[in-house]
């Protein structure tokens, strides 16, 4: 396998100097200097490049590929294309000595160095254009100058053969153009001493040159060199580390069969080995490969590297649960970057510090006794000042993001997220960087669908995927998806949302913790089904899943409790639903927690008491909720705040001042699009027309108006919860709605909702 040098550079250098003879009209140019820029680039810096068209059609040039680029192109030379001219240069080189004089005459394309001999007079100069030699085109033909003047014999050799398989399918064509080539025109030696095809002479130079011989050729030395590798295995290590997802199966079917073929692989297909298994969950390799990388990596240069492989390995750790192992290599990591001056590394790992302190508050005890971050405010302007410094501008901006996420969690002032959030945003638009709108867009989801503003959540999350997922990890492009699904899930389109949850693309689920991620999203979503549908046994077999389930998010974890509590609570079980919610409350104190899950919970207790037939115990955990919900602008939980409000109020039959307050909120409410919201400050509103009802006097026009709006109000709870397919909701709307007819005397109707009634229970059972 070539350093450097392959037949296909070979092409790439012919073509350049056809470019440079002028021989390329300019109609062409572009389309060349295109053709010719996508290959002699980095790869993750030409925008086409995919990982599937790279493993499609390789990363290398075959001669298939010369051809379709440059055939539709006329030349400067009347009759004949840019592939005509093309053809007739690869074909000129038919010997070794050939070879050489191509490439000594390459020189003759770089422009001198200023100082170096005198340049020949105008008239004596070859009409021909000079290539800069710092440009692309200038520094590729430096670079194959040098690396051929570094050529053993037996490596040239070994070019020069691959440069005849190589161009070997184009025989045919070239023979349509040359009447006088003949099987053996690849050496004019061989034509000049007429020597037989079937020769030992030519087995023994050339060895077997049937179509079988030229696949070994290729399989065994191929059309890549060592540099091509580097190139694909660092462009392959860099979209993994920014996307987060596996090898493409077509891209690792190529790299084994590369291995497979004897091909010397550089010591970075090691790490792209460890990203791999690490990805797909496979502990024990992802360990050893990491460990012979580093390894290898040691050998050959000194220990500046060592930080970055104690980063790696604490990374691995915290991934696979051994939290305190984790800890201990990042102290290392924080003490070996320290010593090494490592700013950057640094920056890095106390931002994942500081992130992994939000997941896991209870593994930073010793963390927070020695001090290394400090509070988390604190924490966070240090990482602000030390990015800016830096100029690690995707740390600042992740840093920026964090700093709303904390002020949120908090219940600080919005404004002030907001803030945070533009300036991450300018900082992106400034900075370029294109990977960080994922995040960036998703806190903006999150932030409006807590102030209660659904429809602009969901045009924040179309925005981004519609916009900016092709170019945005796949973990924002997920979790993105899964918030779409679950605002779906509240109005009560759950066949939309799983339909939602399915176009999350298969290869992003290769990566076990993504499919973990989504597998407990989509758990969630059927388990807060089958509890509407009062599908109690399936909701449990559900809930023991996802139980069993690693759930690294705090969020998940927190819907996962709530969703038991609704289950014991479906079960008519208030003690043992009241003990899990003290369990789950003492939990978020402790971890200092979201304030949003904490109102959440204390809600929930309101709730049960009432639904336990004590509501008066929950008003002023009812009361204190709306107040912390107001200040922190958390509009969803303060509707439902004022409907447990509302309940207490009905129990102790102040019913109008029960209406003035659902009324004067209803219409905010209806703005977060939660059809359980809705149908519950609907049916709180009726509760209340029903009661000032039964205050007024019998037969008044008052009475029939207030039973009227009751009637309204229990419709449109009833078409609320009929939505989410809440069949105790539907029930129960239906039981009210029964009675009030039958209060207005009307047995036909009140008939005909006791069947309805009984016929939702029937539906439900089947």
């Amino acid at each position: 396998m070539s350093r450097y040098l392959t037949p296909s550079k070979i092409g790439l250098l012919a073509l350049i100097s056809l470019y440079s003879d002028g021989v390329v009209p300019s109609s062409a140019t572009i389309p060349i200097l295109s053709f010719l820029v996508s290959y002699l680039l980095p790869i993750h810096s030409i925008g086409s490049k995919q990982d599937g068209s790279i493993a499609q059609d390789g990363f290398t040039i075959s001669v298939e590929k010369l051809q379709r680029a440059t055939i539709a192109h006329t030349s400067a030379i009347p009759g004949r294309t840019v592939w005509d001219l093309l053809l007739k240069q690869l074909w000129m080189i038919d010997s070794l000595h050939a070879l050489h004089a191509f490439f000594n005459e390459l020189s003759m394309l770089l422009e001198k160095p200023p100082g170096e001999g005198v340049d020949p007079p105008e008239h004596s100069r070859p009409k021909r254009m000079l290539l800069s030699r710092n440009s692309p085109l200038g520094a590729f033909v430096r670079r194959s100058l040098l690396e051929f003047t570094r050529l053993q014999f037996h490596d040239g050799a070994s070019l020069w053969k691959s440069l005849v398989v190589y161009r070997a399918p184009t025989l045919p064509i070239w023979q349509r153009r040359n009447p006088t080539a003949g099987p053996q025109s690849f050496d004019r030696n061989l034509q000049a001493d007429s020597i037989d095809e079937d020769g030992t002479l030519l087995r023994l130079i050339y060895g077997d040159l049937s179509a079988d011989g030229y696949r070994g050729v290729v399989l065994k030395d191929g059309n890549a060199s060592t540099d091509d590798m580097e190139r694909l295995l660092d462009h392959q290590v860099s979209r993994m580390q920014r996307a987060g997802n596996r090898i493409p199966p077509a891209m690792l079917s190529q790299l084994r069969s590369m291995a497979r073929s004897g091909v010397t692989l550089p010591s970075a297909s090691t790490y792209v080995q460890f990203l791999d298994a690490w990805k797909s969950g496979d502990y024990p390799s992802s360990f050893d490969s990491l460990h012979r990388y580093f390894d290898y990596t040691m050998q050959s240069r000194d220990r500046s590297l060592y930080q970055y492989a104690l980063l790696n390995l604490a990374i691995l750790q915290a991934d696979f649960g051994c939290f305190s192992e984790a800890i201990t290599a990042m102290q290392e990591t924080i003490a070996t970057a320290r010593e090494n001056h490592d700013m950057p590394c640094l920056n890095y790992t106390l931002s994942w510090l500081y992130q992994f302190g939000r997941t896991h508050p209870e593994e930073m005890a010793e963390i927070q006794k020695k001090g290394v971050l400090g509070s988390e405010k604190e924490a966070l302007s240090f990482l602000k000042a030390k990015a800016k410094e830096s100029s690690m501008w995707t740390l600042l901006g992740t840093t920026l993001l964090s700093e709303a996420k904390l002020i949120l969690c908090n219940g600080d002032n919005v404004s002030l997220a907001f803030e945070s959030i533009a300036k991450a945003s300018h900082l992106n638009v400034t900075k370029n960087i294109p990977e960080a709108y994922g995040g960036l867009m998703l806190m903006q989801s999150s932030i409006f669908d807590r102030l209660g503003i659904a429809c602009q959540a969901w045009s924040h999350c179309e925005l981004f995927l519609q916009c900016y997922a092709r170019q945005s990890l796949s973990e924002d492009v997920i979790q993105t998806q899964c918030l779409s699904a679950f605002m779906l899930a509240r109005k009560g389109q759950y066949d939309e949302a799983i339909s939602r949850m399915d176009m999350v693309e298969p290869e992003a689920l290769r990566t076990l913790k993504y499919q973990q991620f989504w597998n407990t999203n989509l758990g969630i979503l059927k388990l807060r089904r089958h509890l509407h549908k009062d599908e109690l046994d399936a909701g449990e077999h559900i809930l023991v899943q996802l139980r069993t389930a690693p759930a690294e998010v705090p969020e998940l974890q927190f819907n996962i409790s709530i969703l038991e509590v609704h289950l014991q609570i479906r079960r008519d079980d208030y003690t043992h639903a009241l003990t899990l919610l003290e369990q789950l409350t003492s939990e978020l104190e402790l971890q200092e927690a979201d304030i949003f899950q904490r109102l959440r919970a204390m809600i929930l207790k309101a709730r049960i008491y009432d639904q336990a037939g004590i509501p008066q115990k929950g008003f002023s955990v009812a009361l204190r909720a709306a107040s912390l919900a107001h200040k922190a602008r958390l509009l969803p939980i303060l509707w439902e705040a004022v409907g447990a409000v509302g309940r207490v109020l009905n129990s102790v039959k102040e019913f109008e001042a029960t209406v003035k307050l659902i009324e004067n909120v209803l219409p905010q409410a209806l703005e977060c699009e939660d059809c359980e919201l809705a149908a519950y400050l609907f049916s709180c509103l009726a509760d209340g027309h029903m009661g000032m009802a039964g205050q007024a006097k019998e037969g008044t026009l008052q009475r029939k108006e207030k039973l009227t709006k009751a009637m309204a109000s229990l419709d449109r709870a009833f078409e609320e919860y009929s939505r989410i397919e809440d069949i105790r909701g539907q029930c129960e709307m239906m039981a009210k709605k029964a009675t009030i007819m039958h209060l207005n005397g009307d047995p036909v109707l009140a008939n005909d909702c006791a069947a309805k009634y009984l016929d939702i229970k029937k539906a439900a059972k089947t």
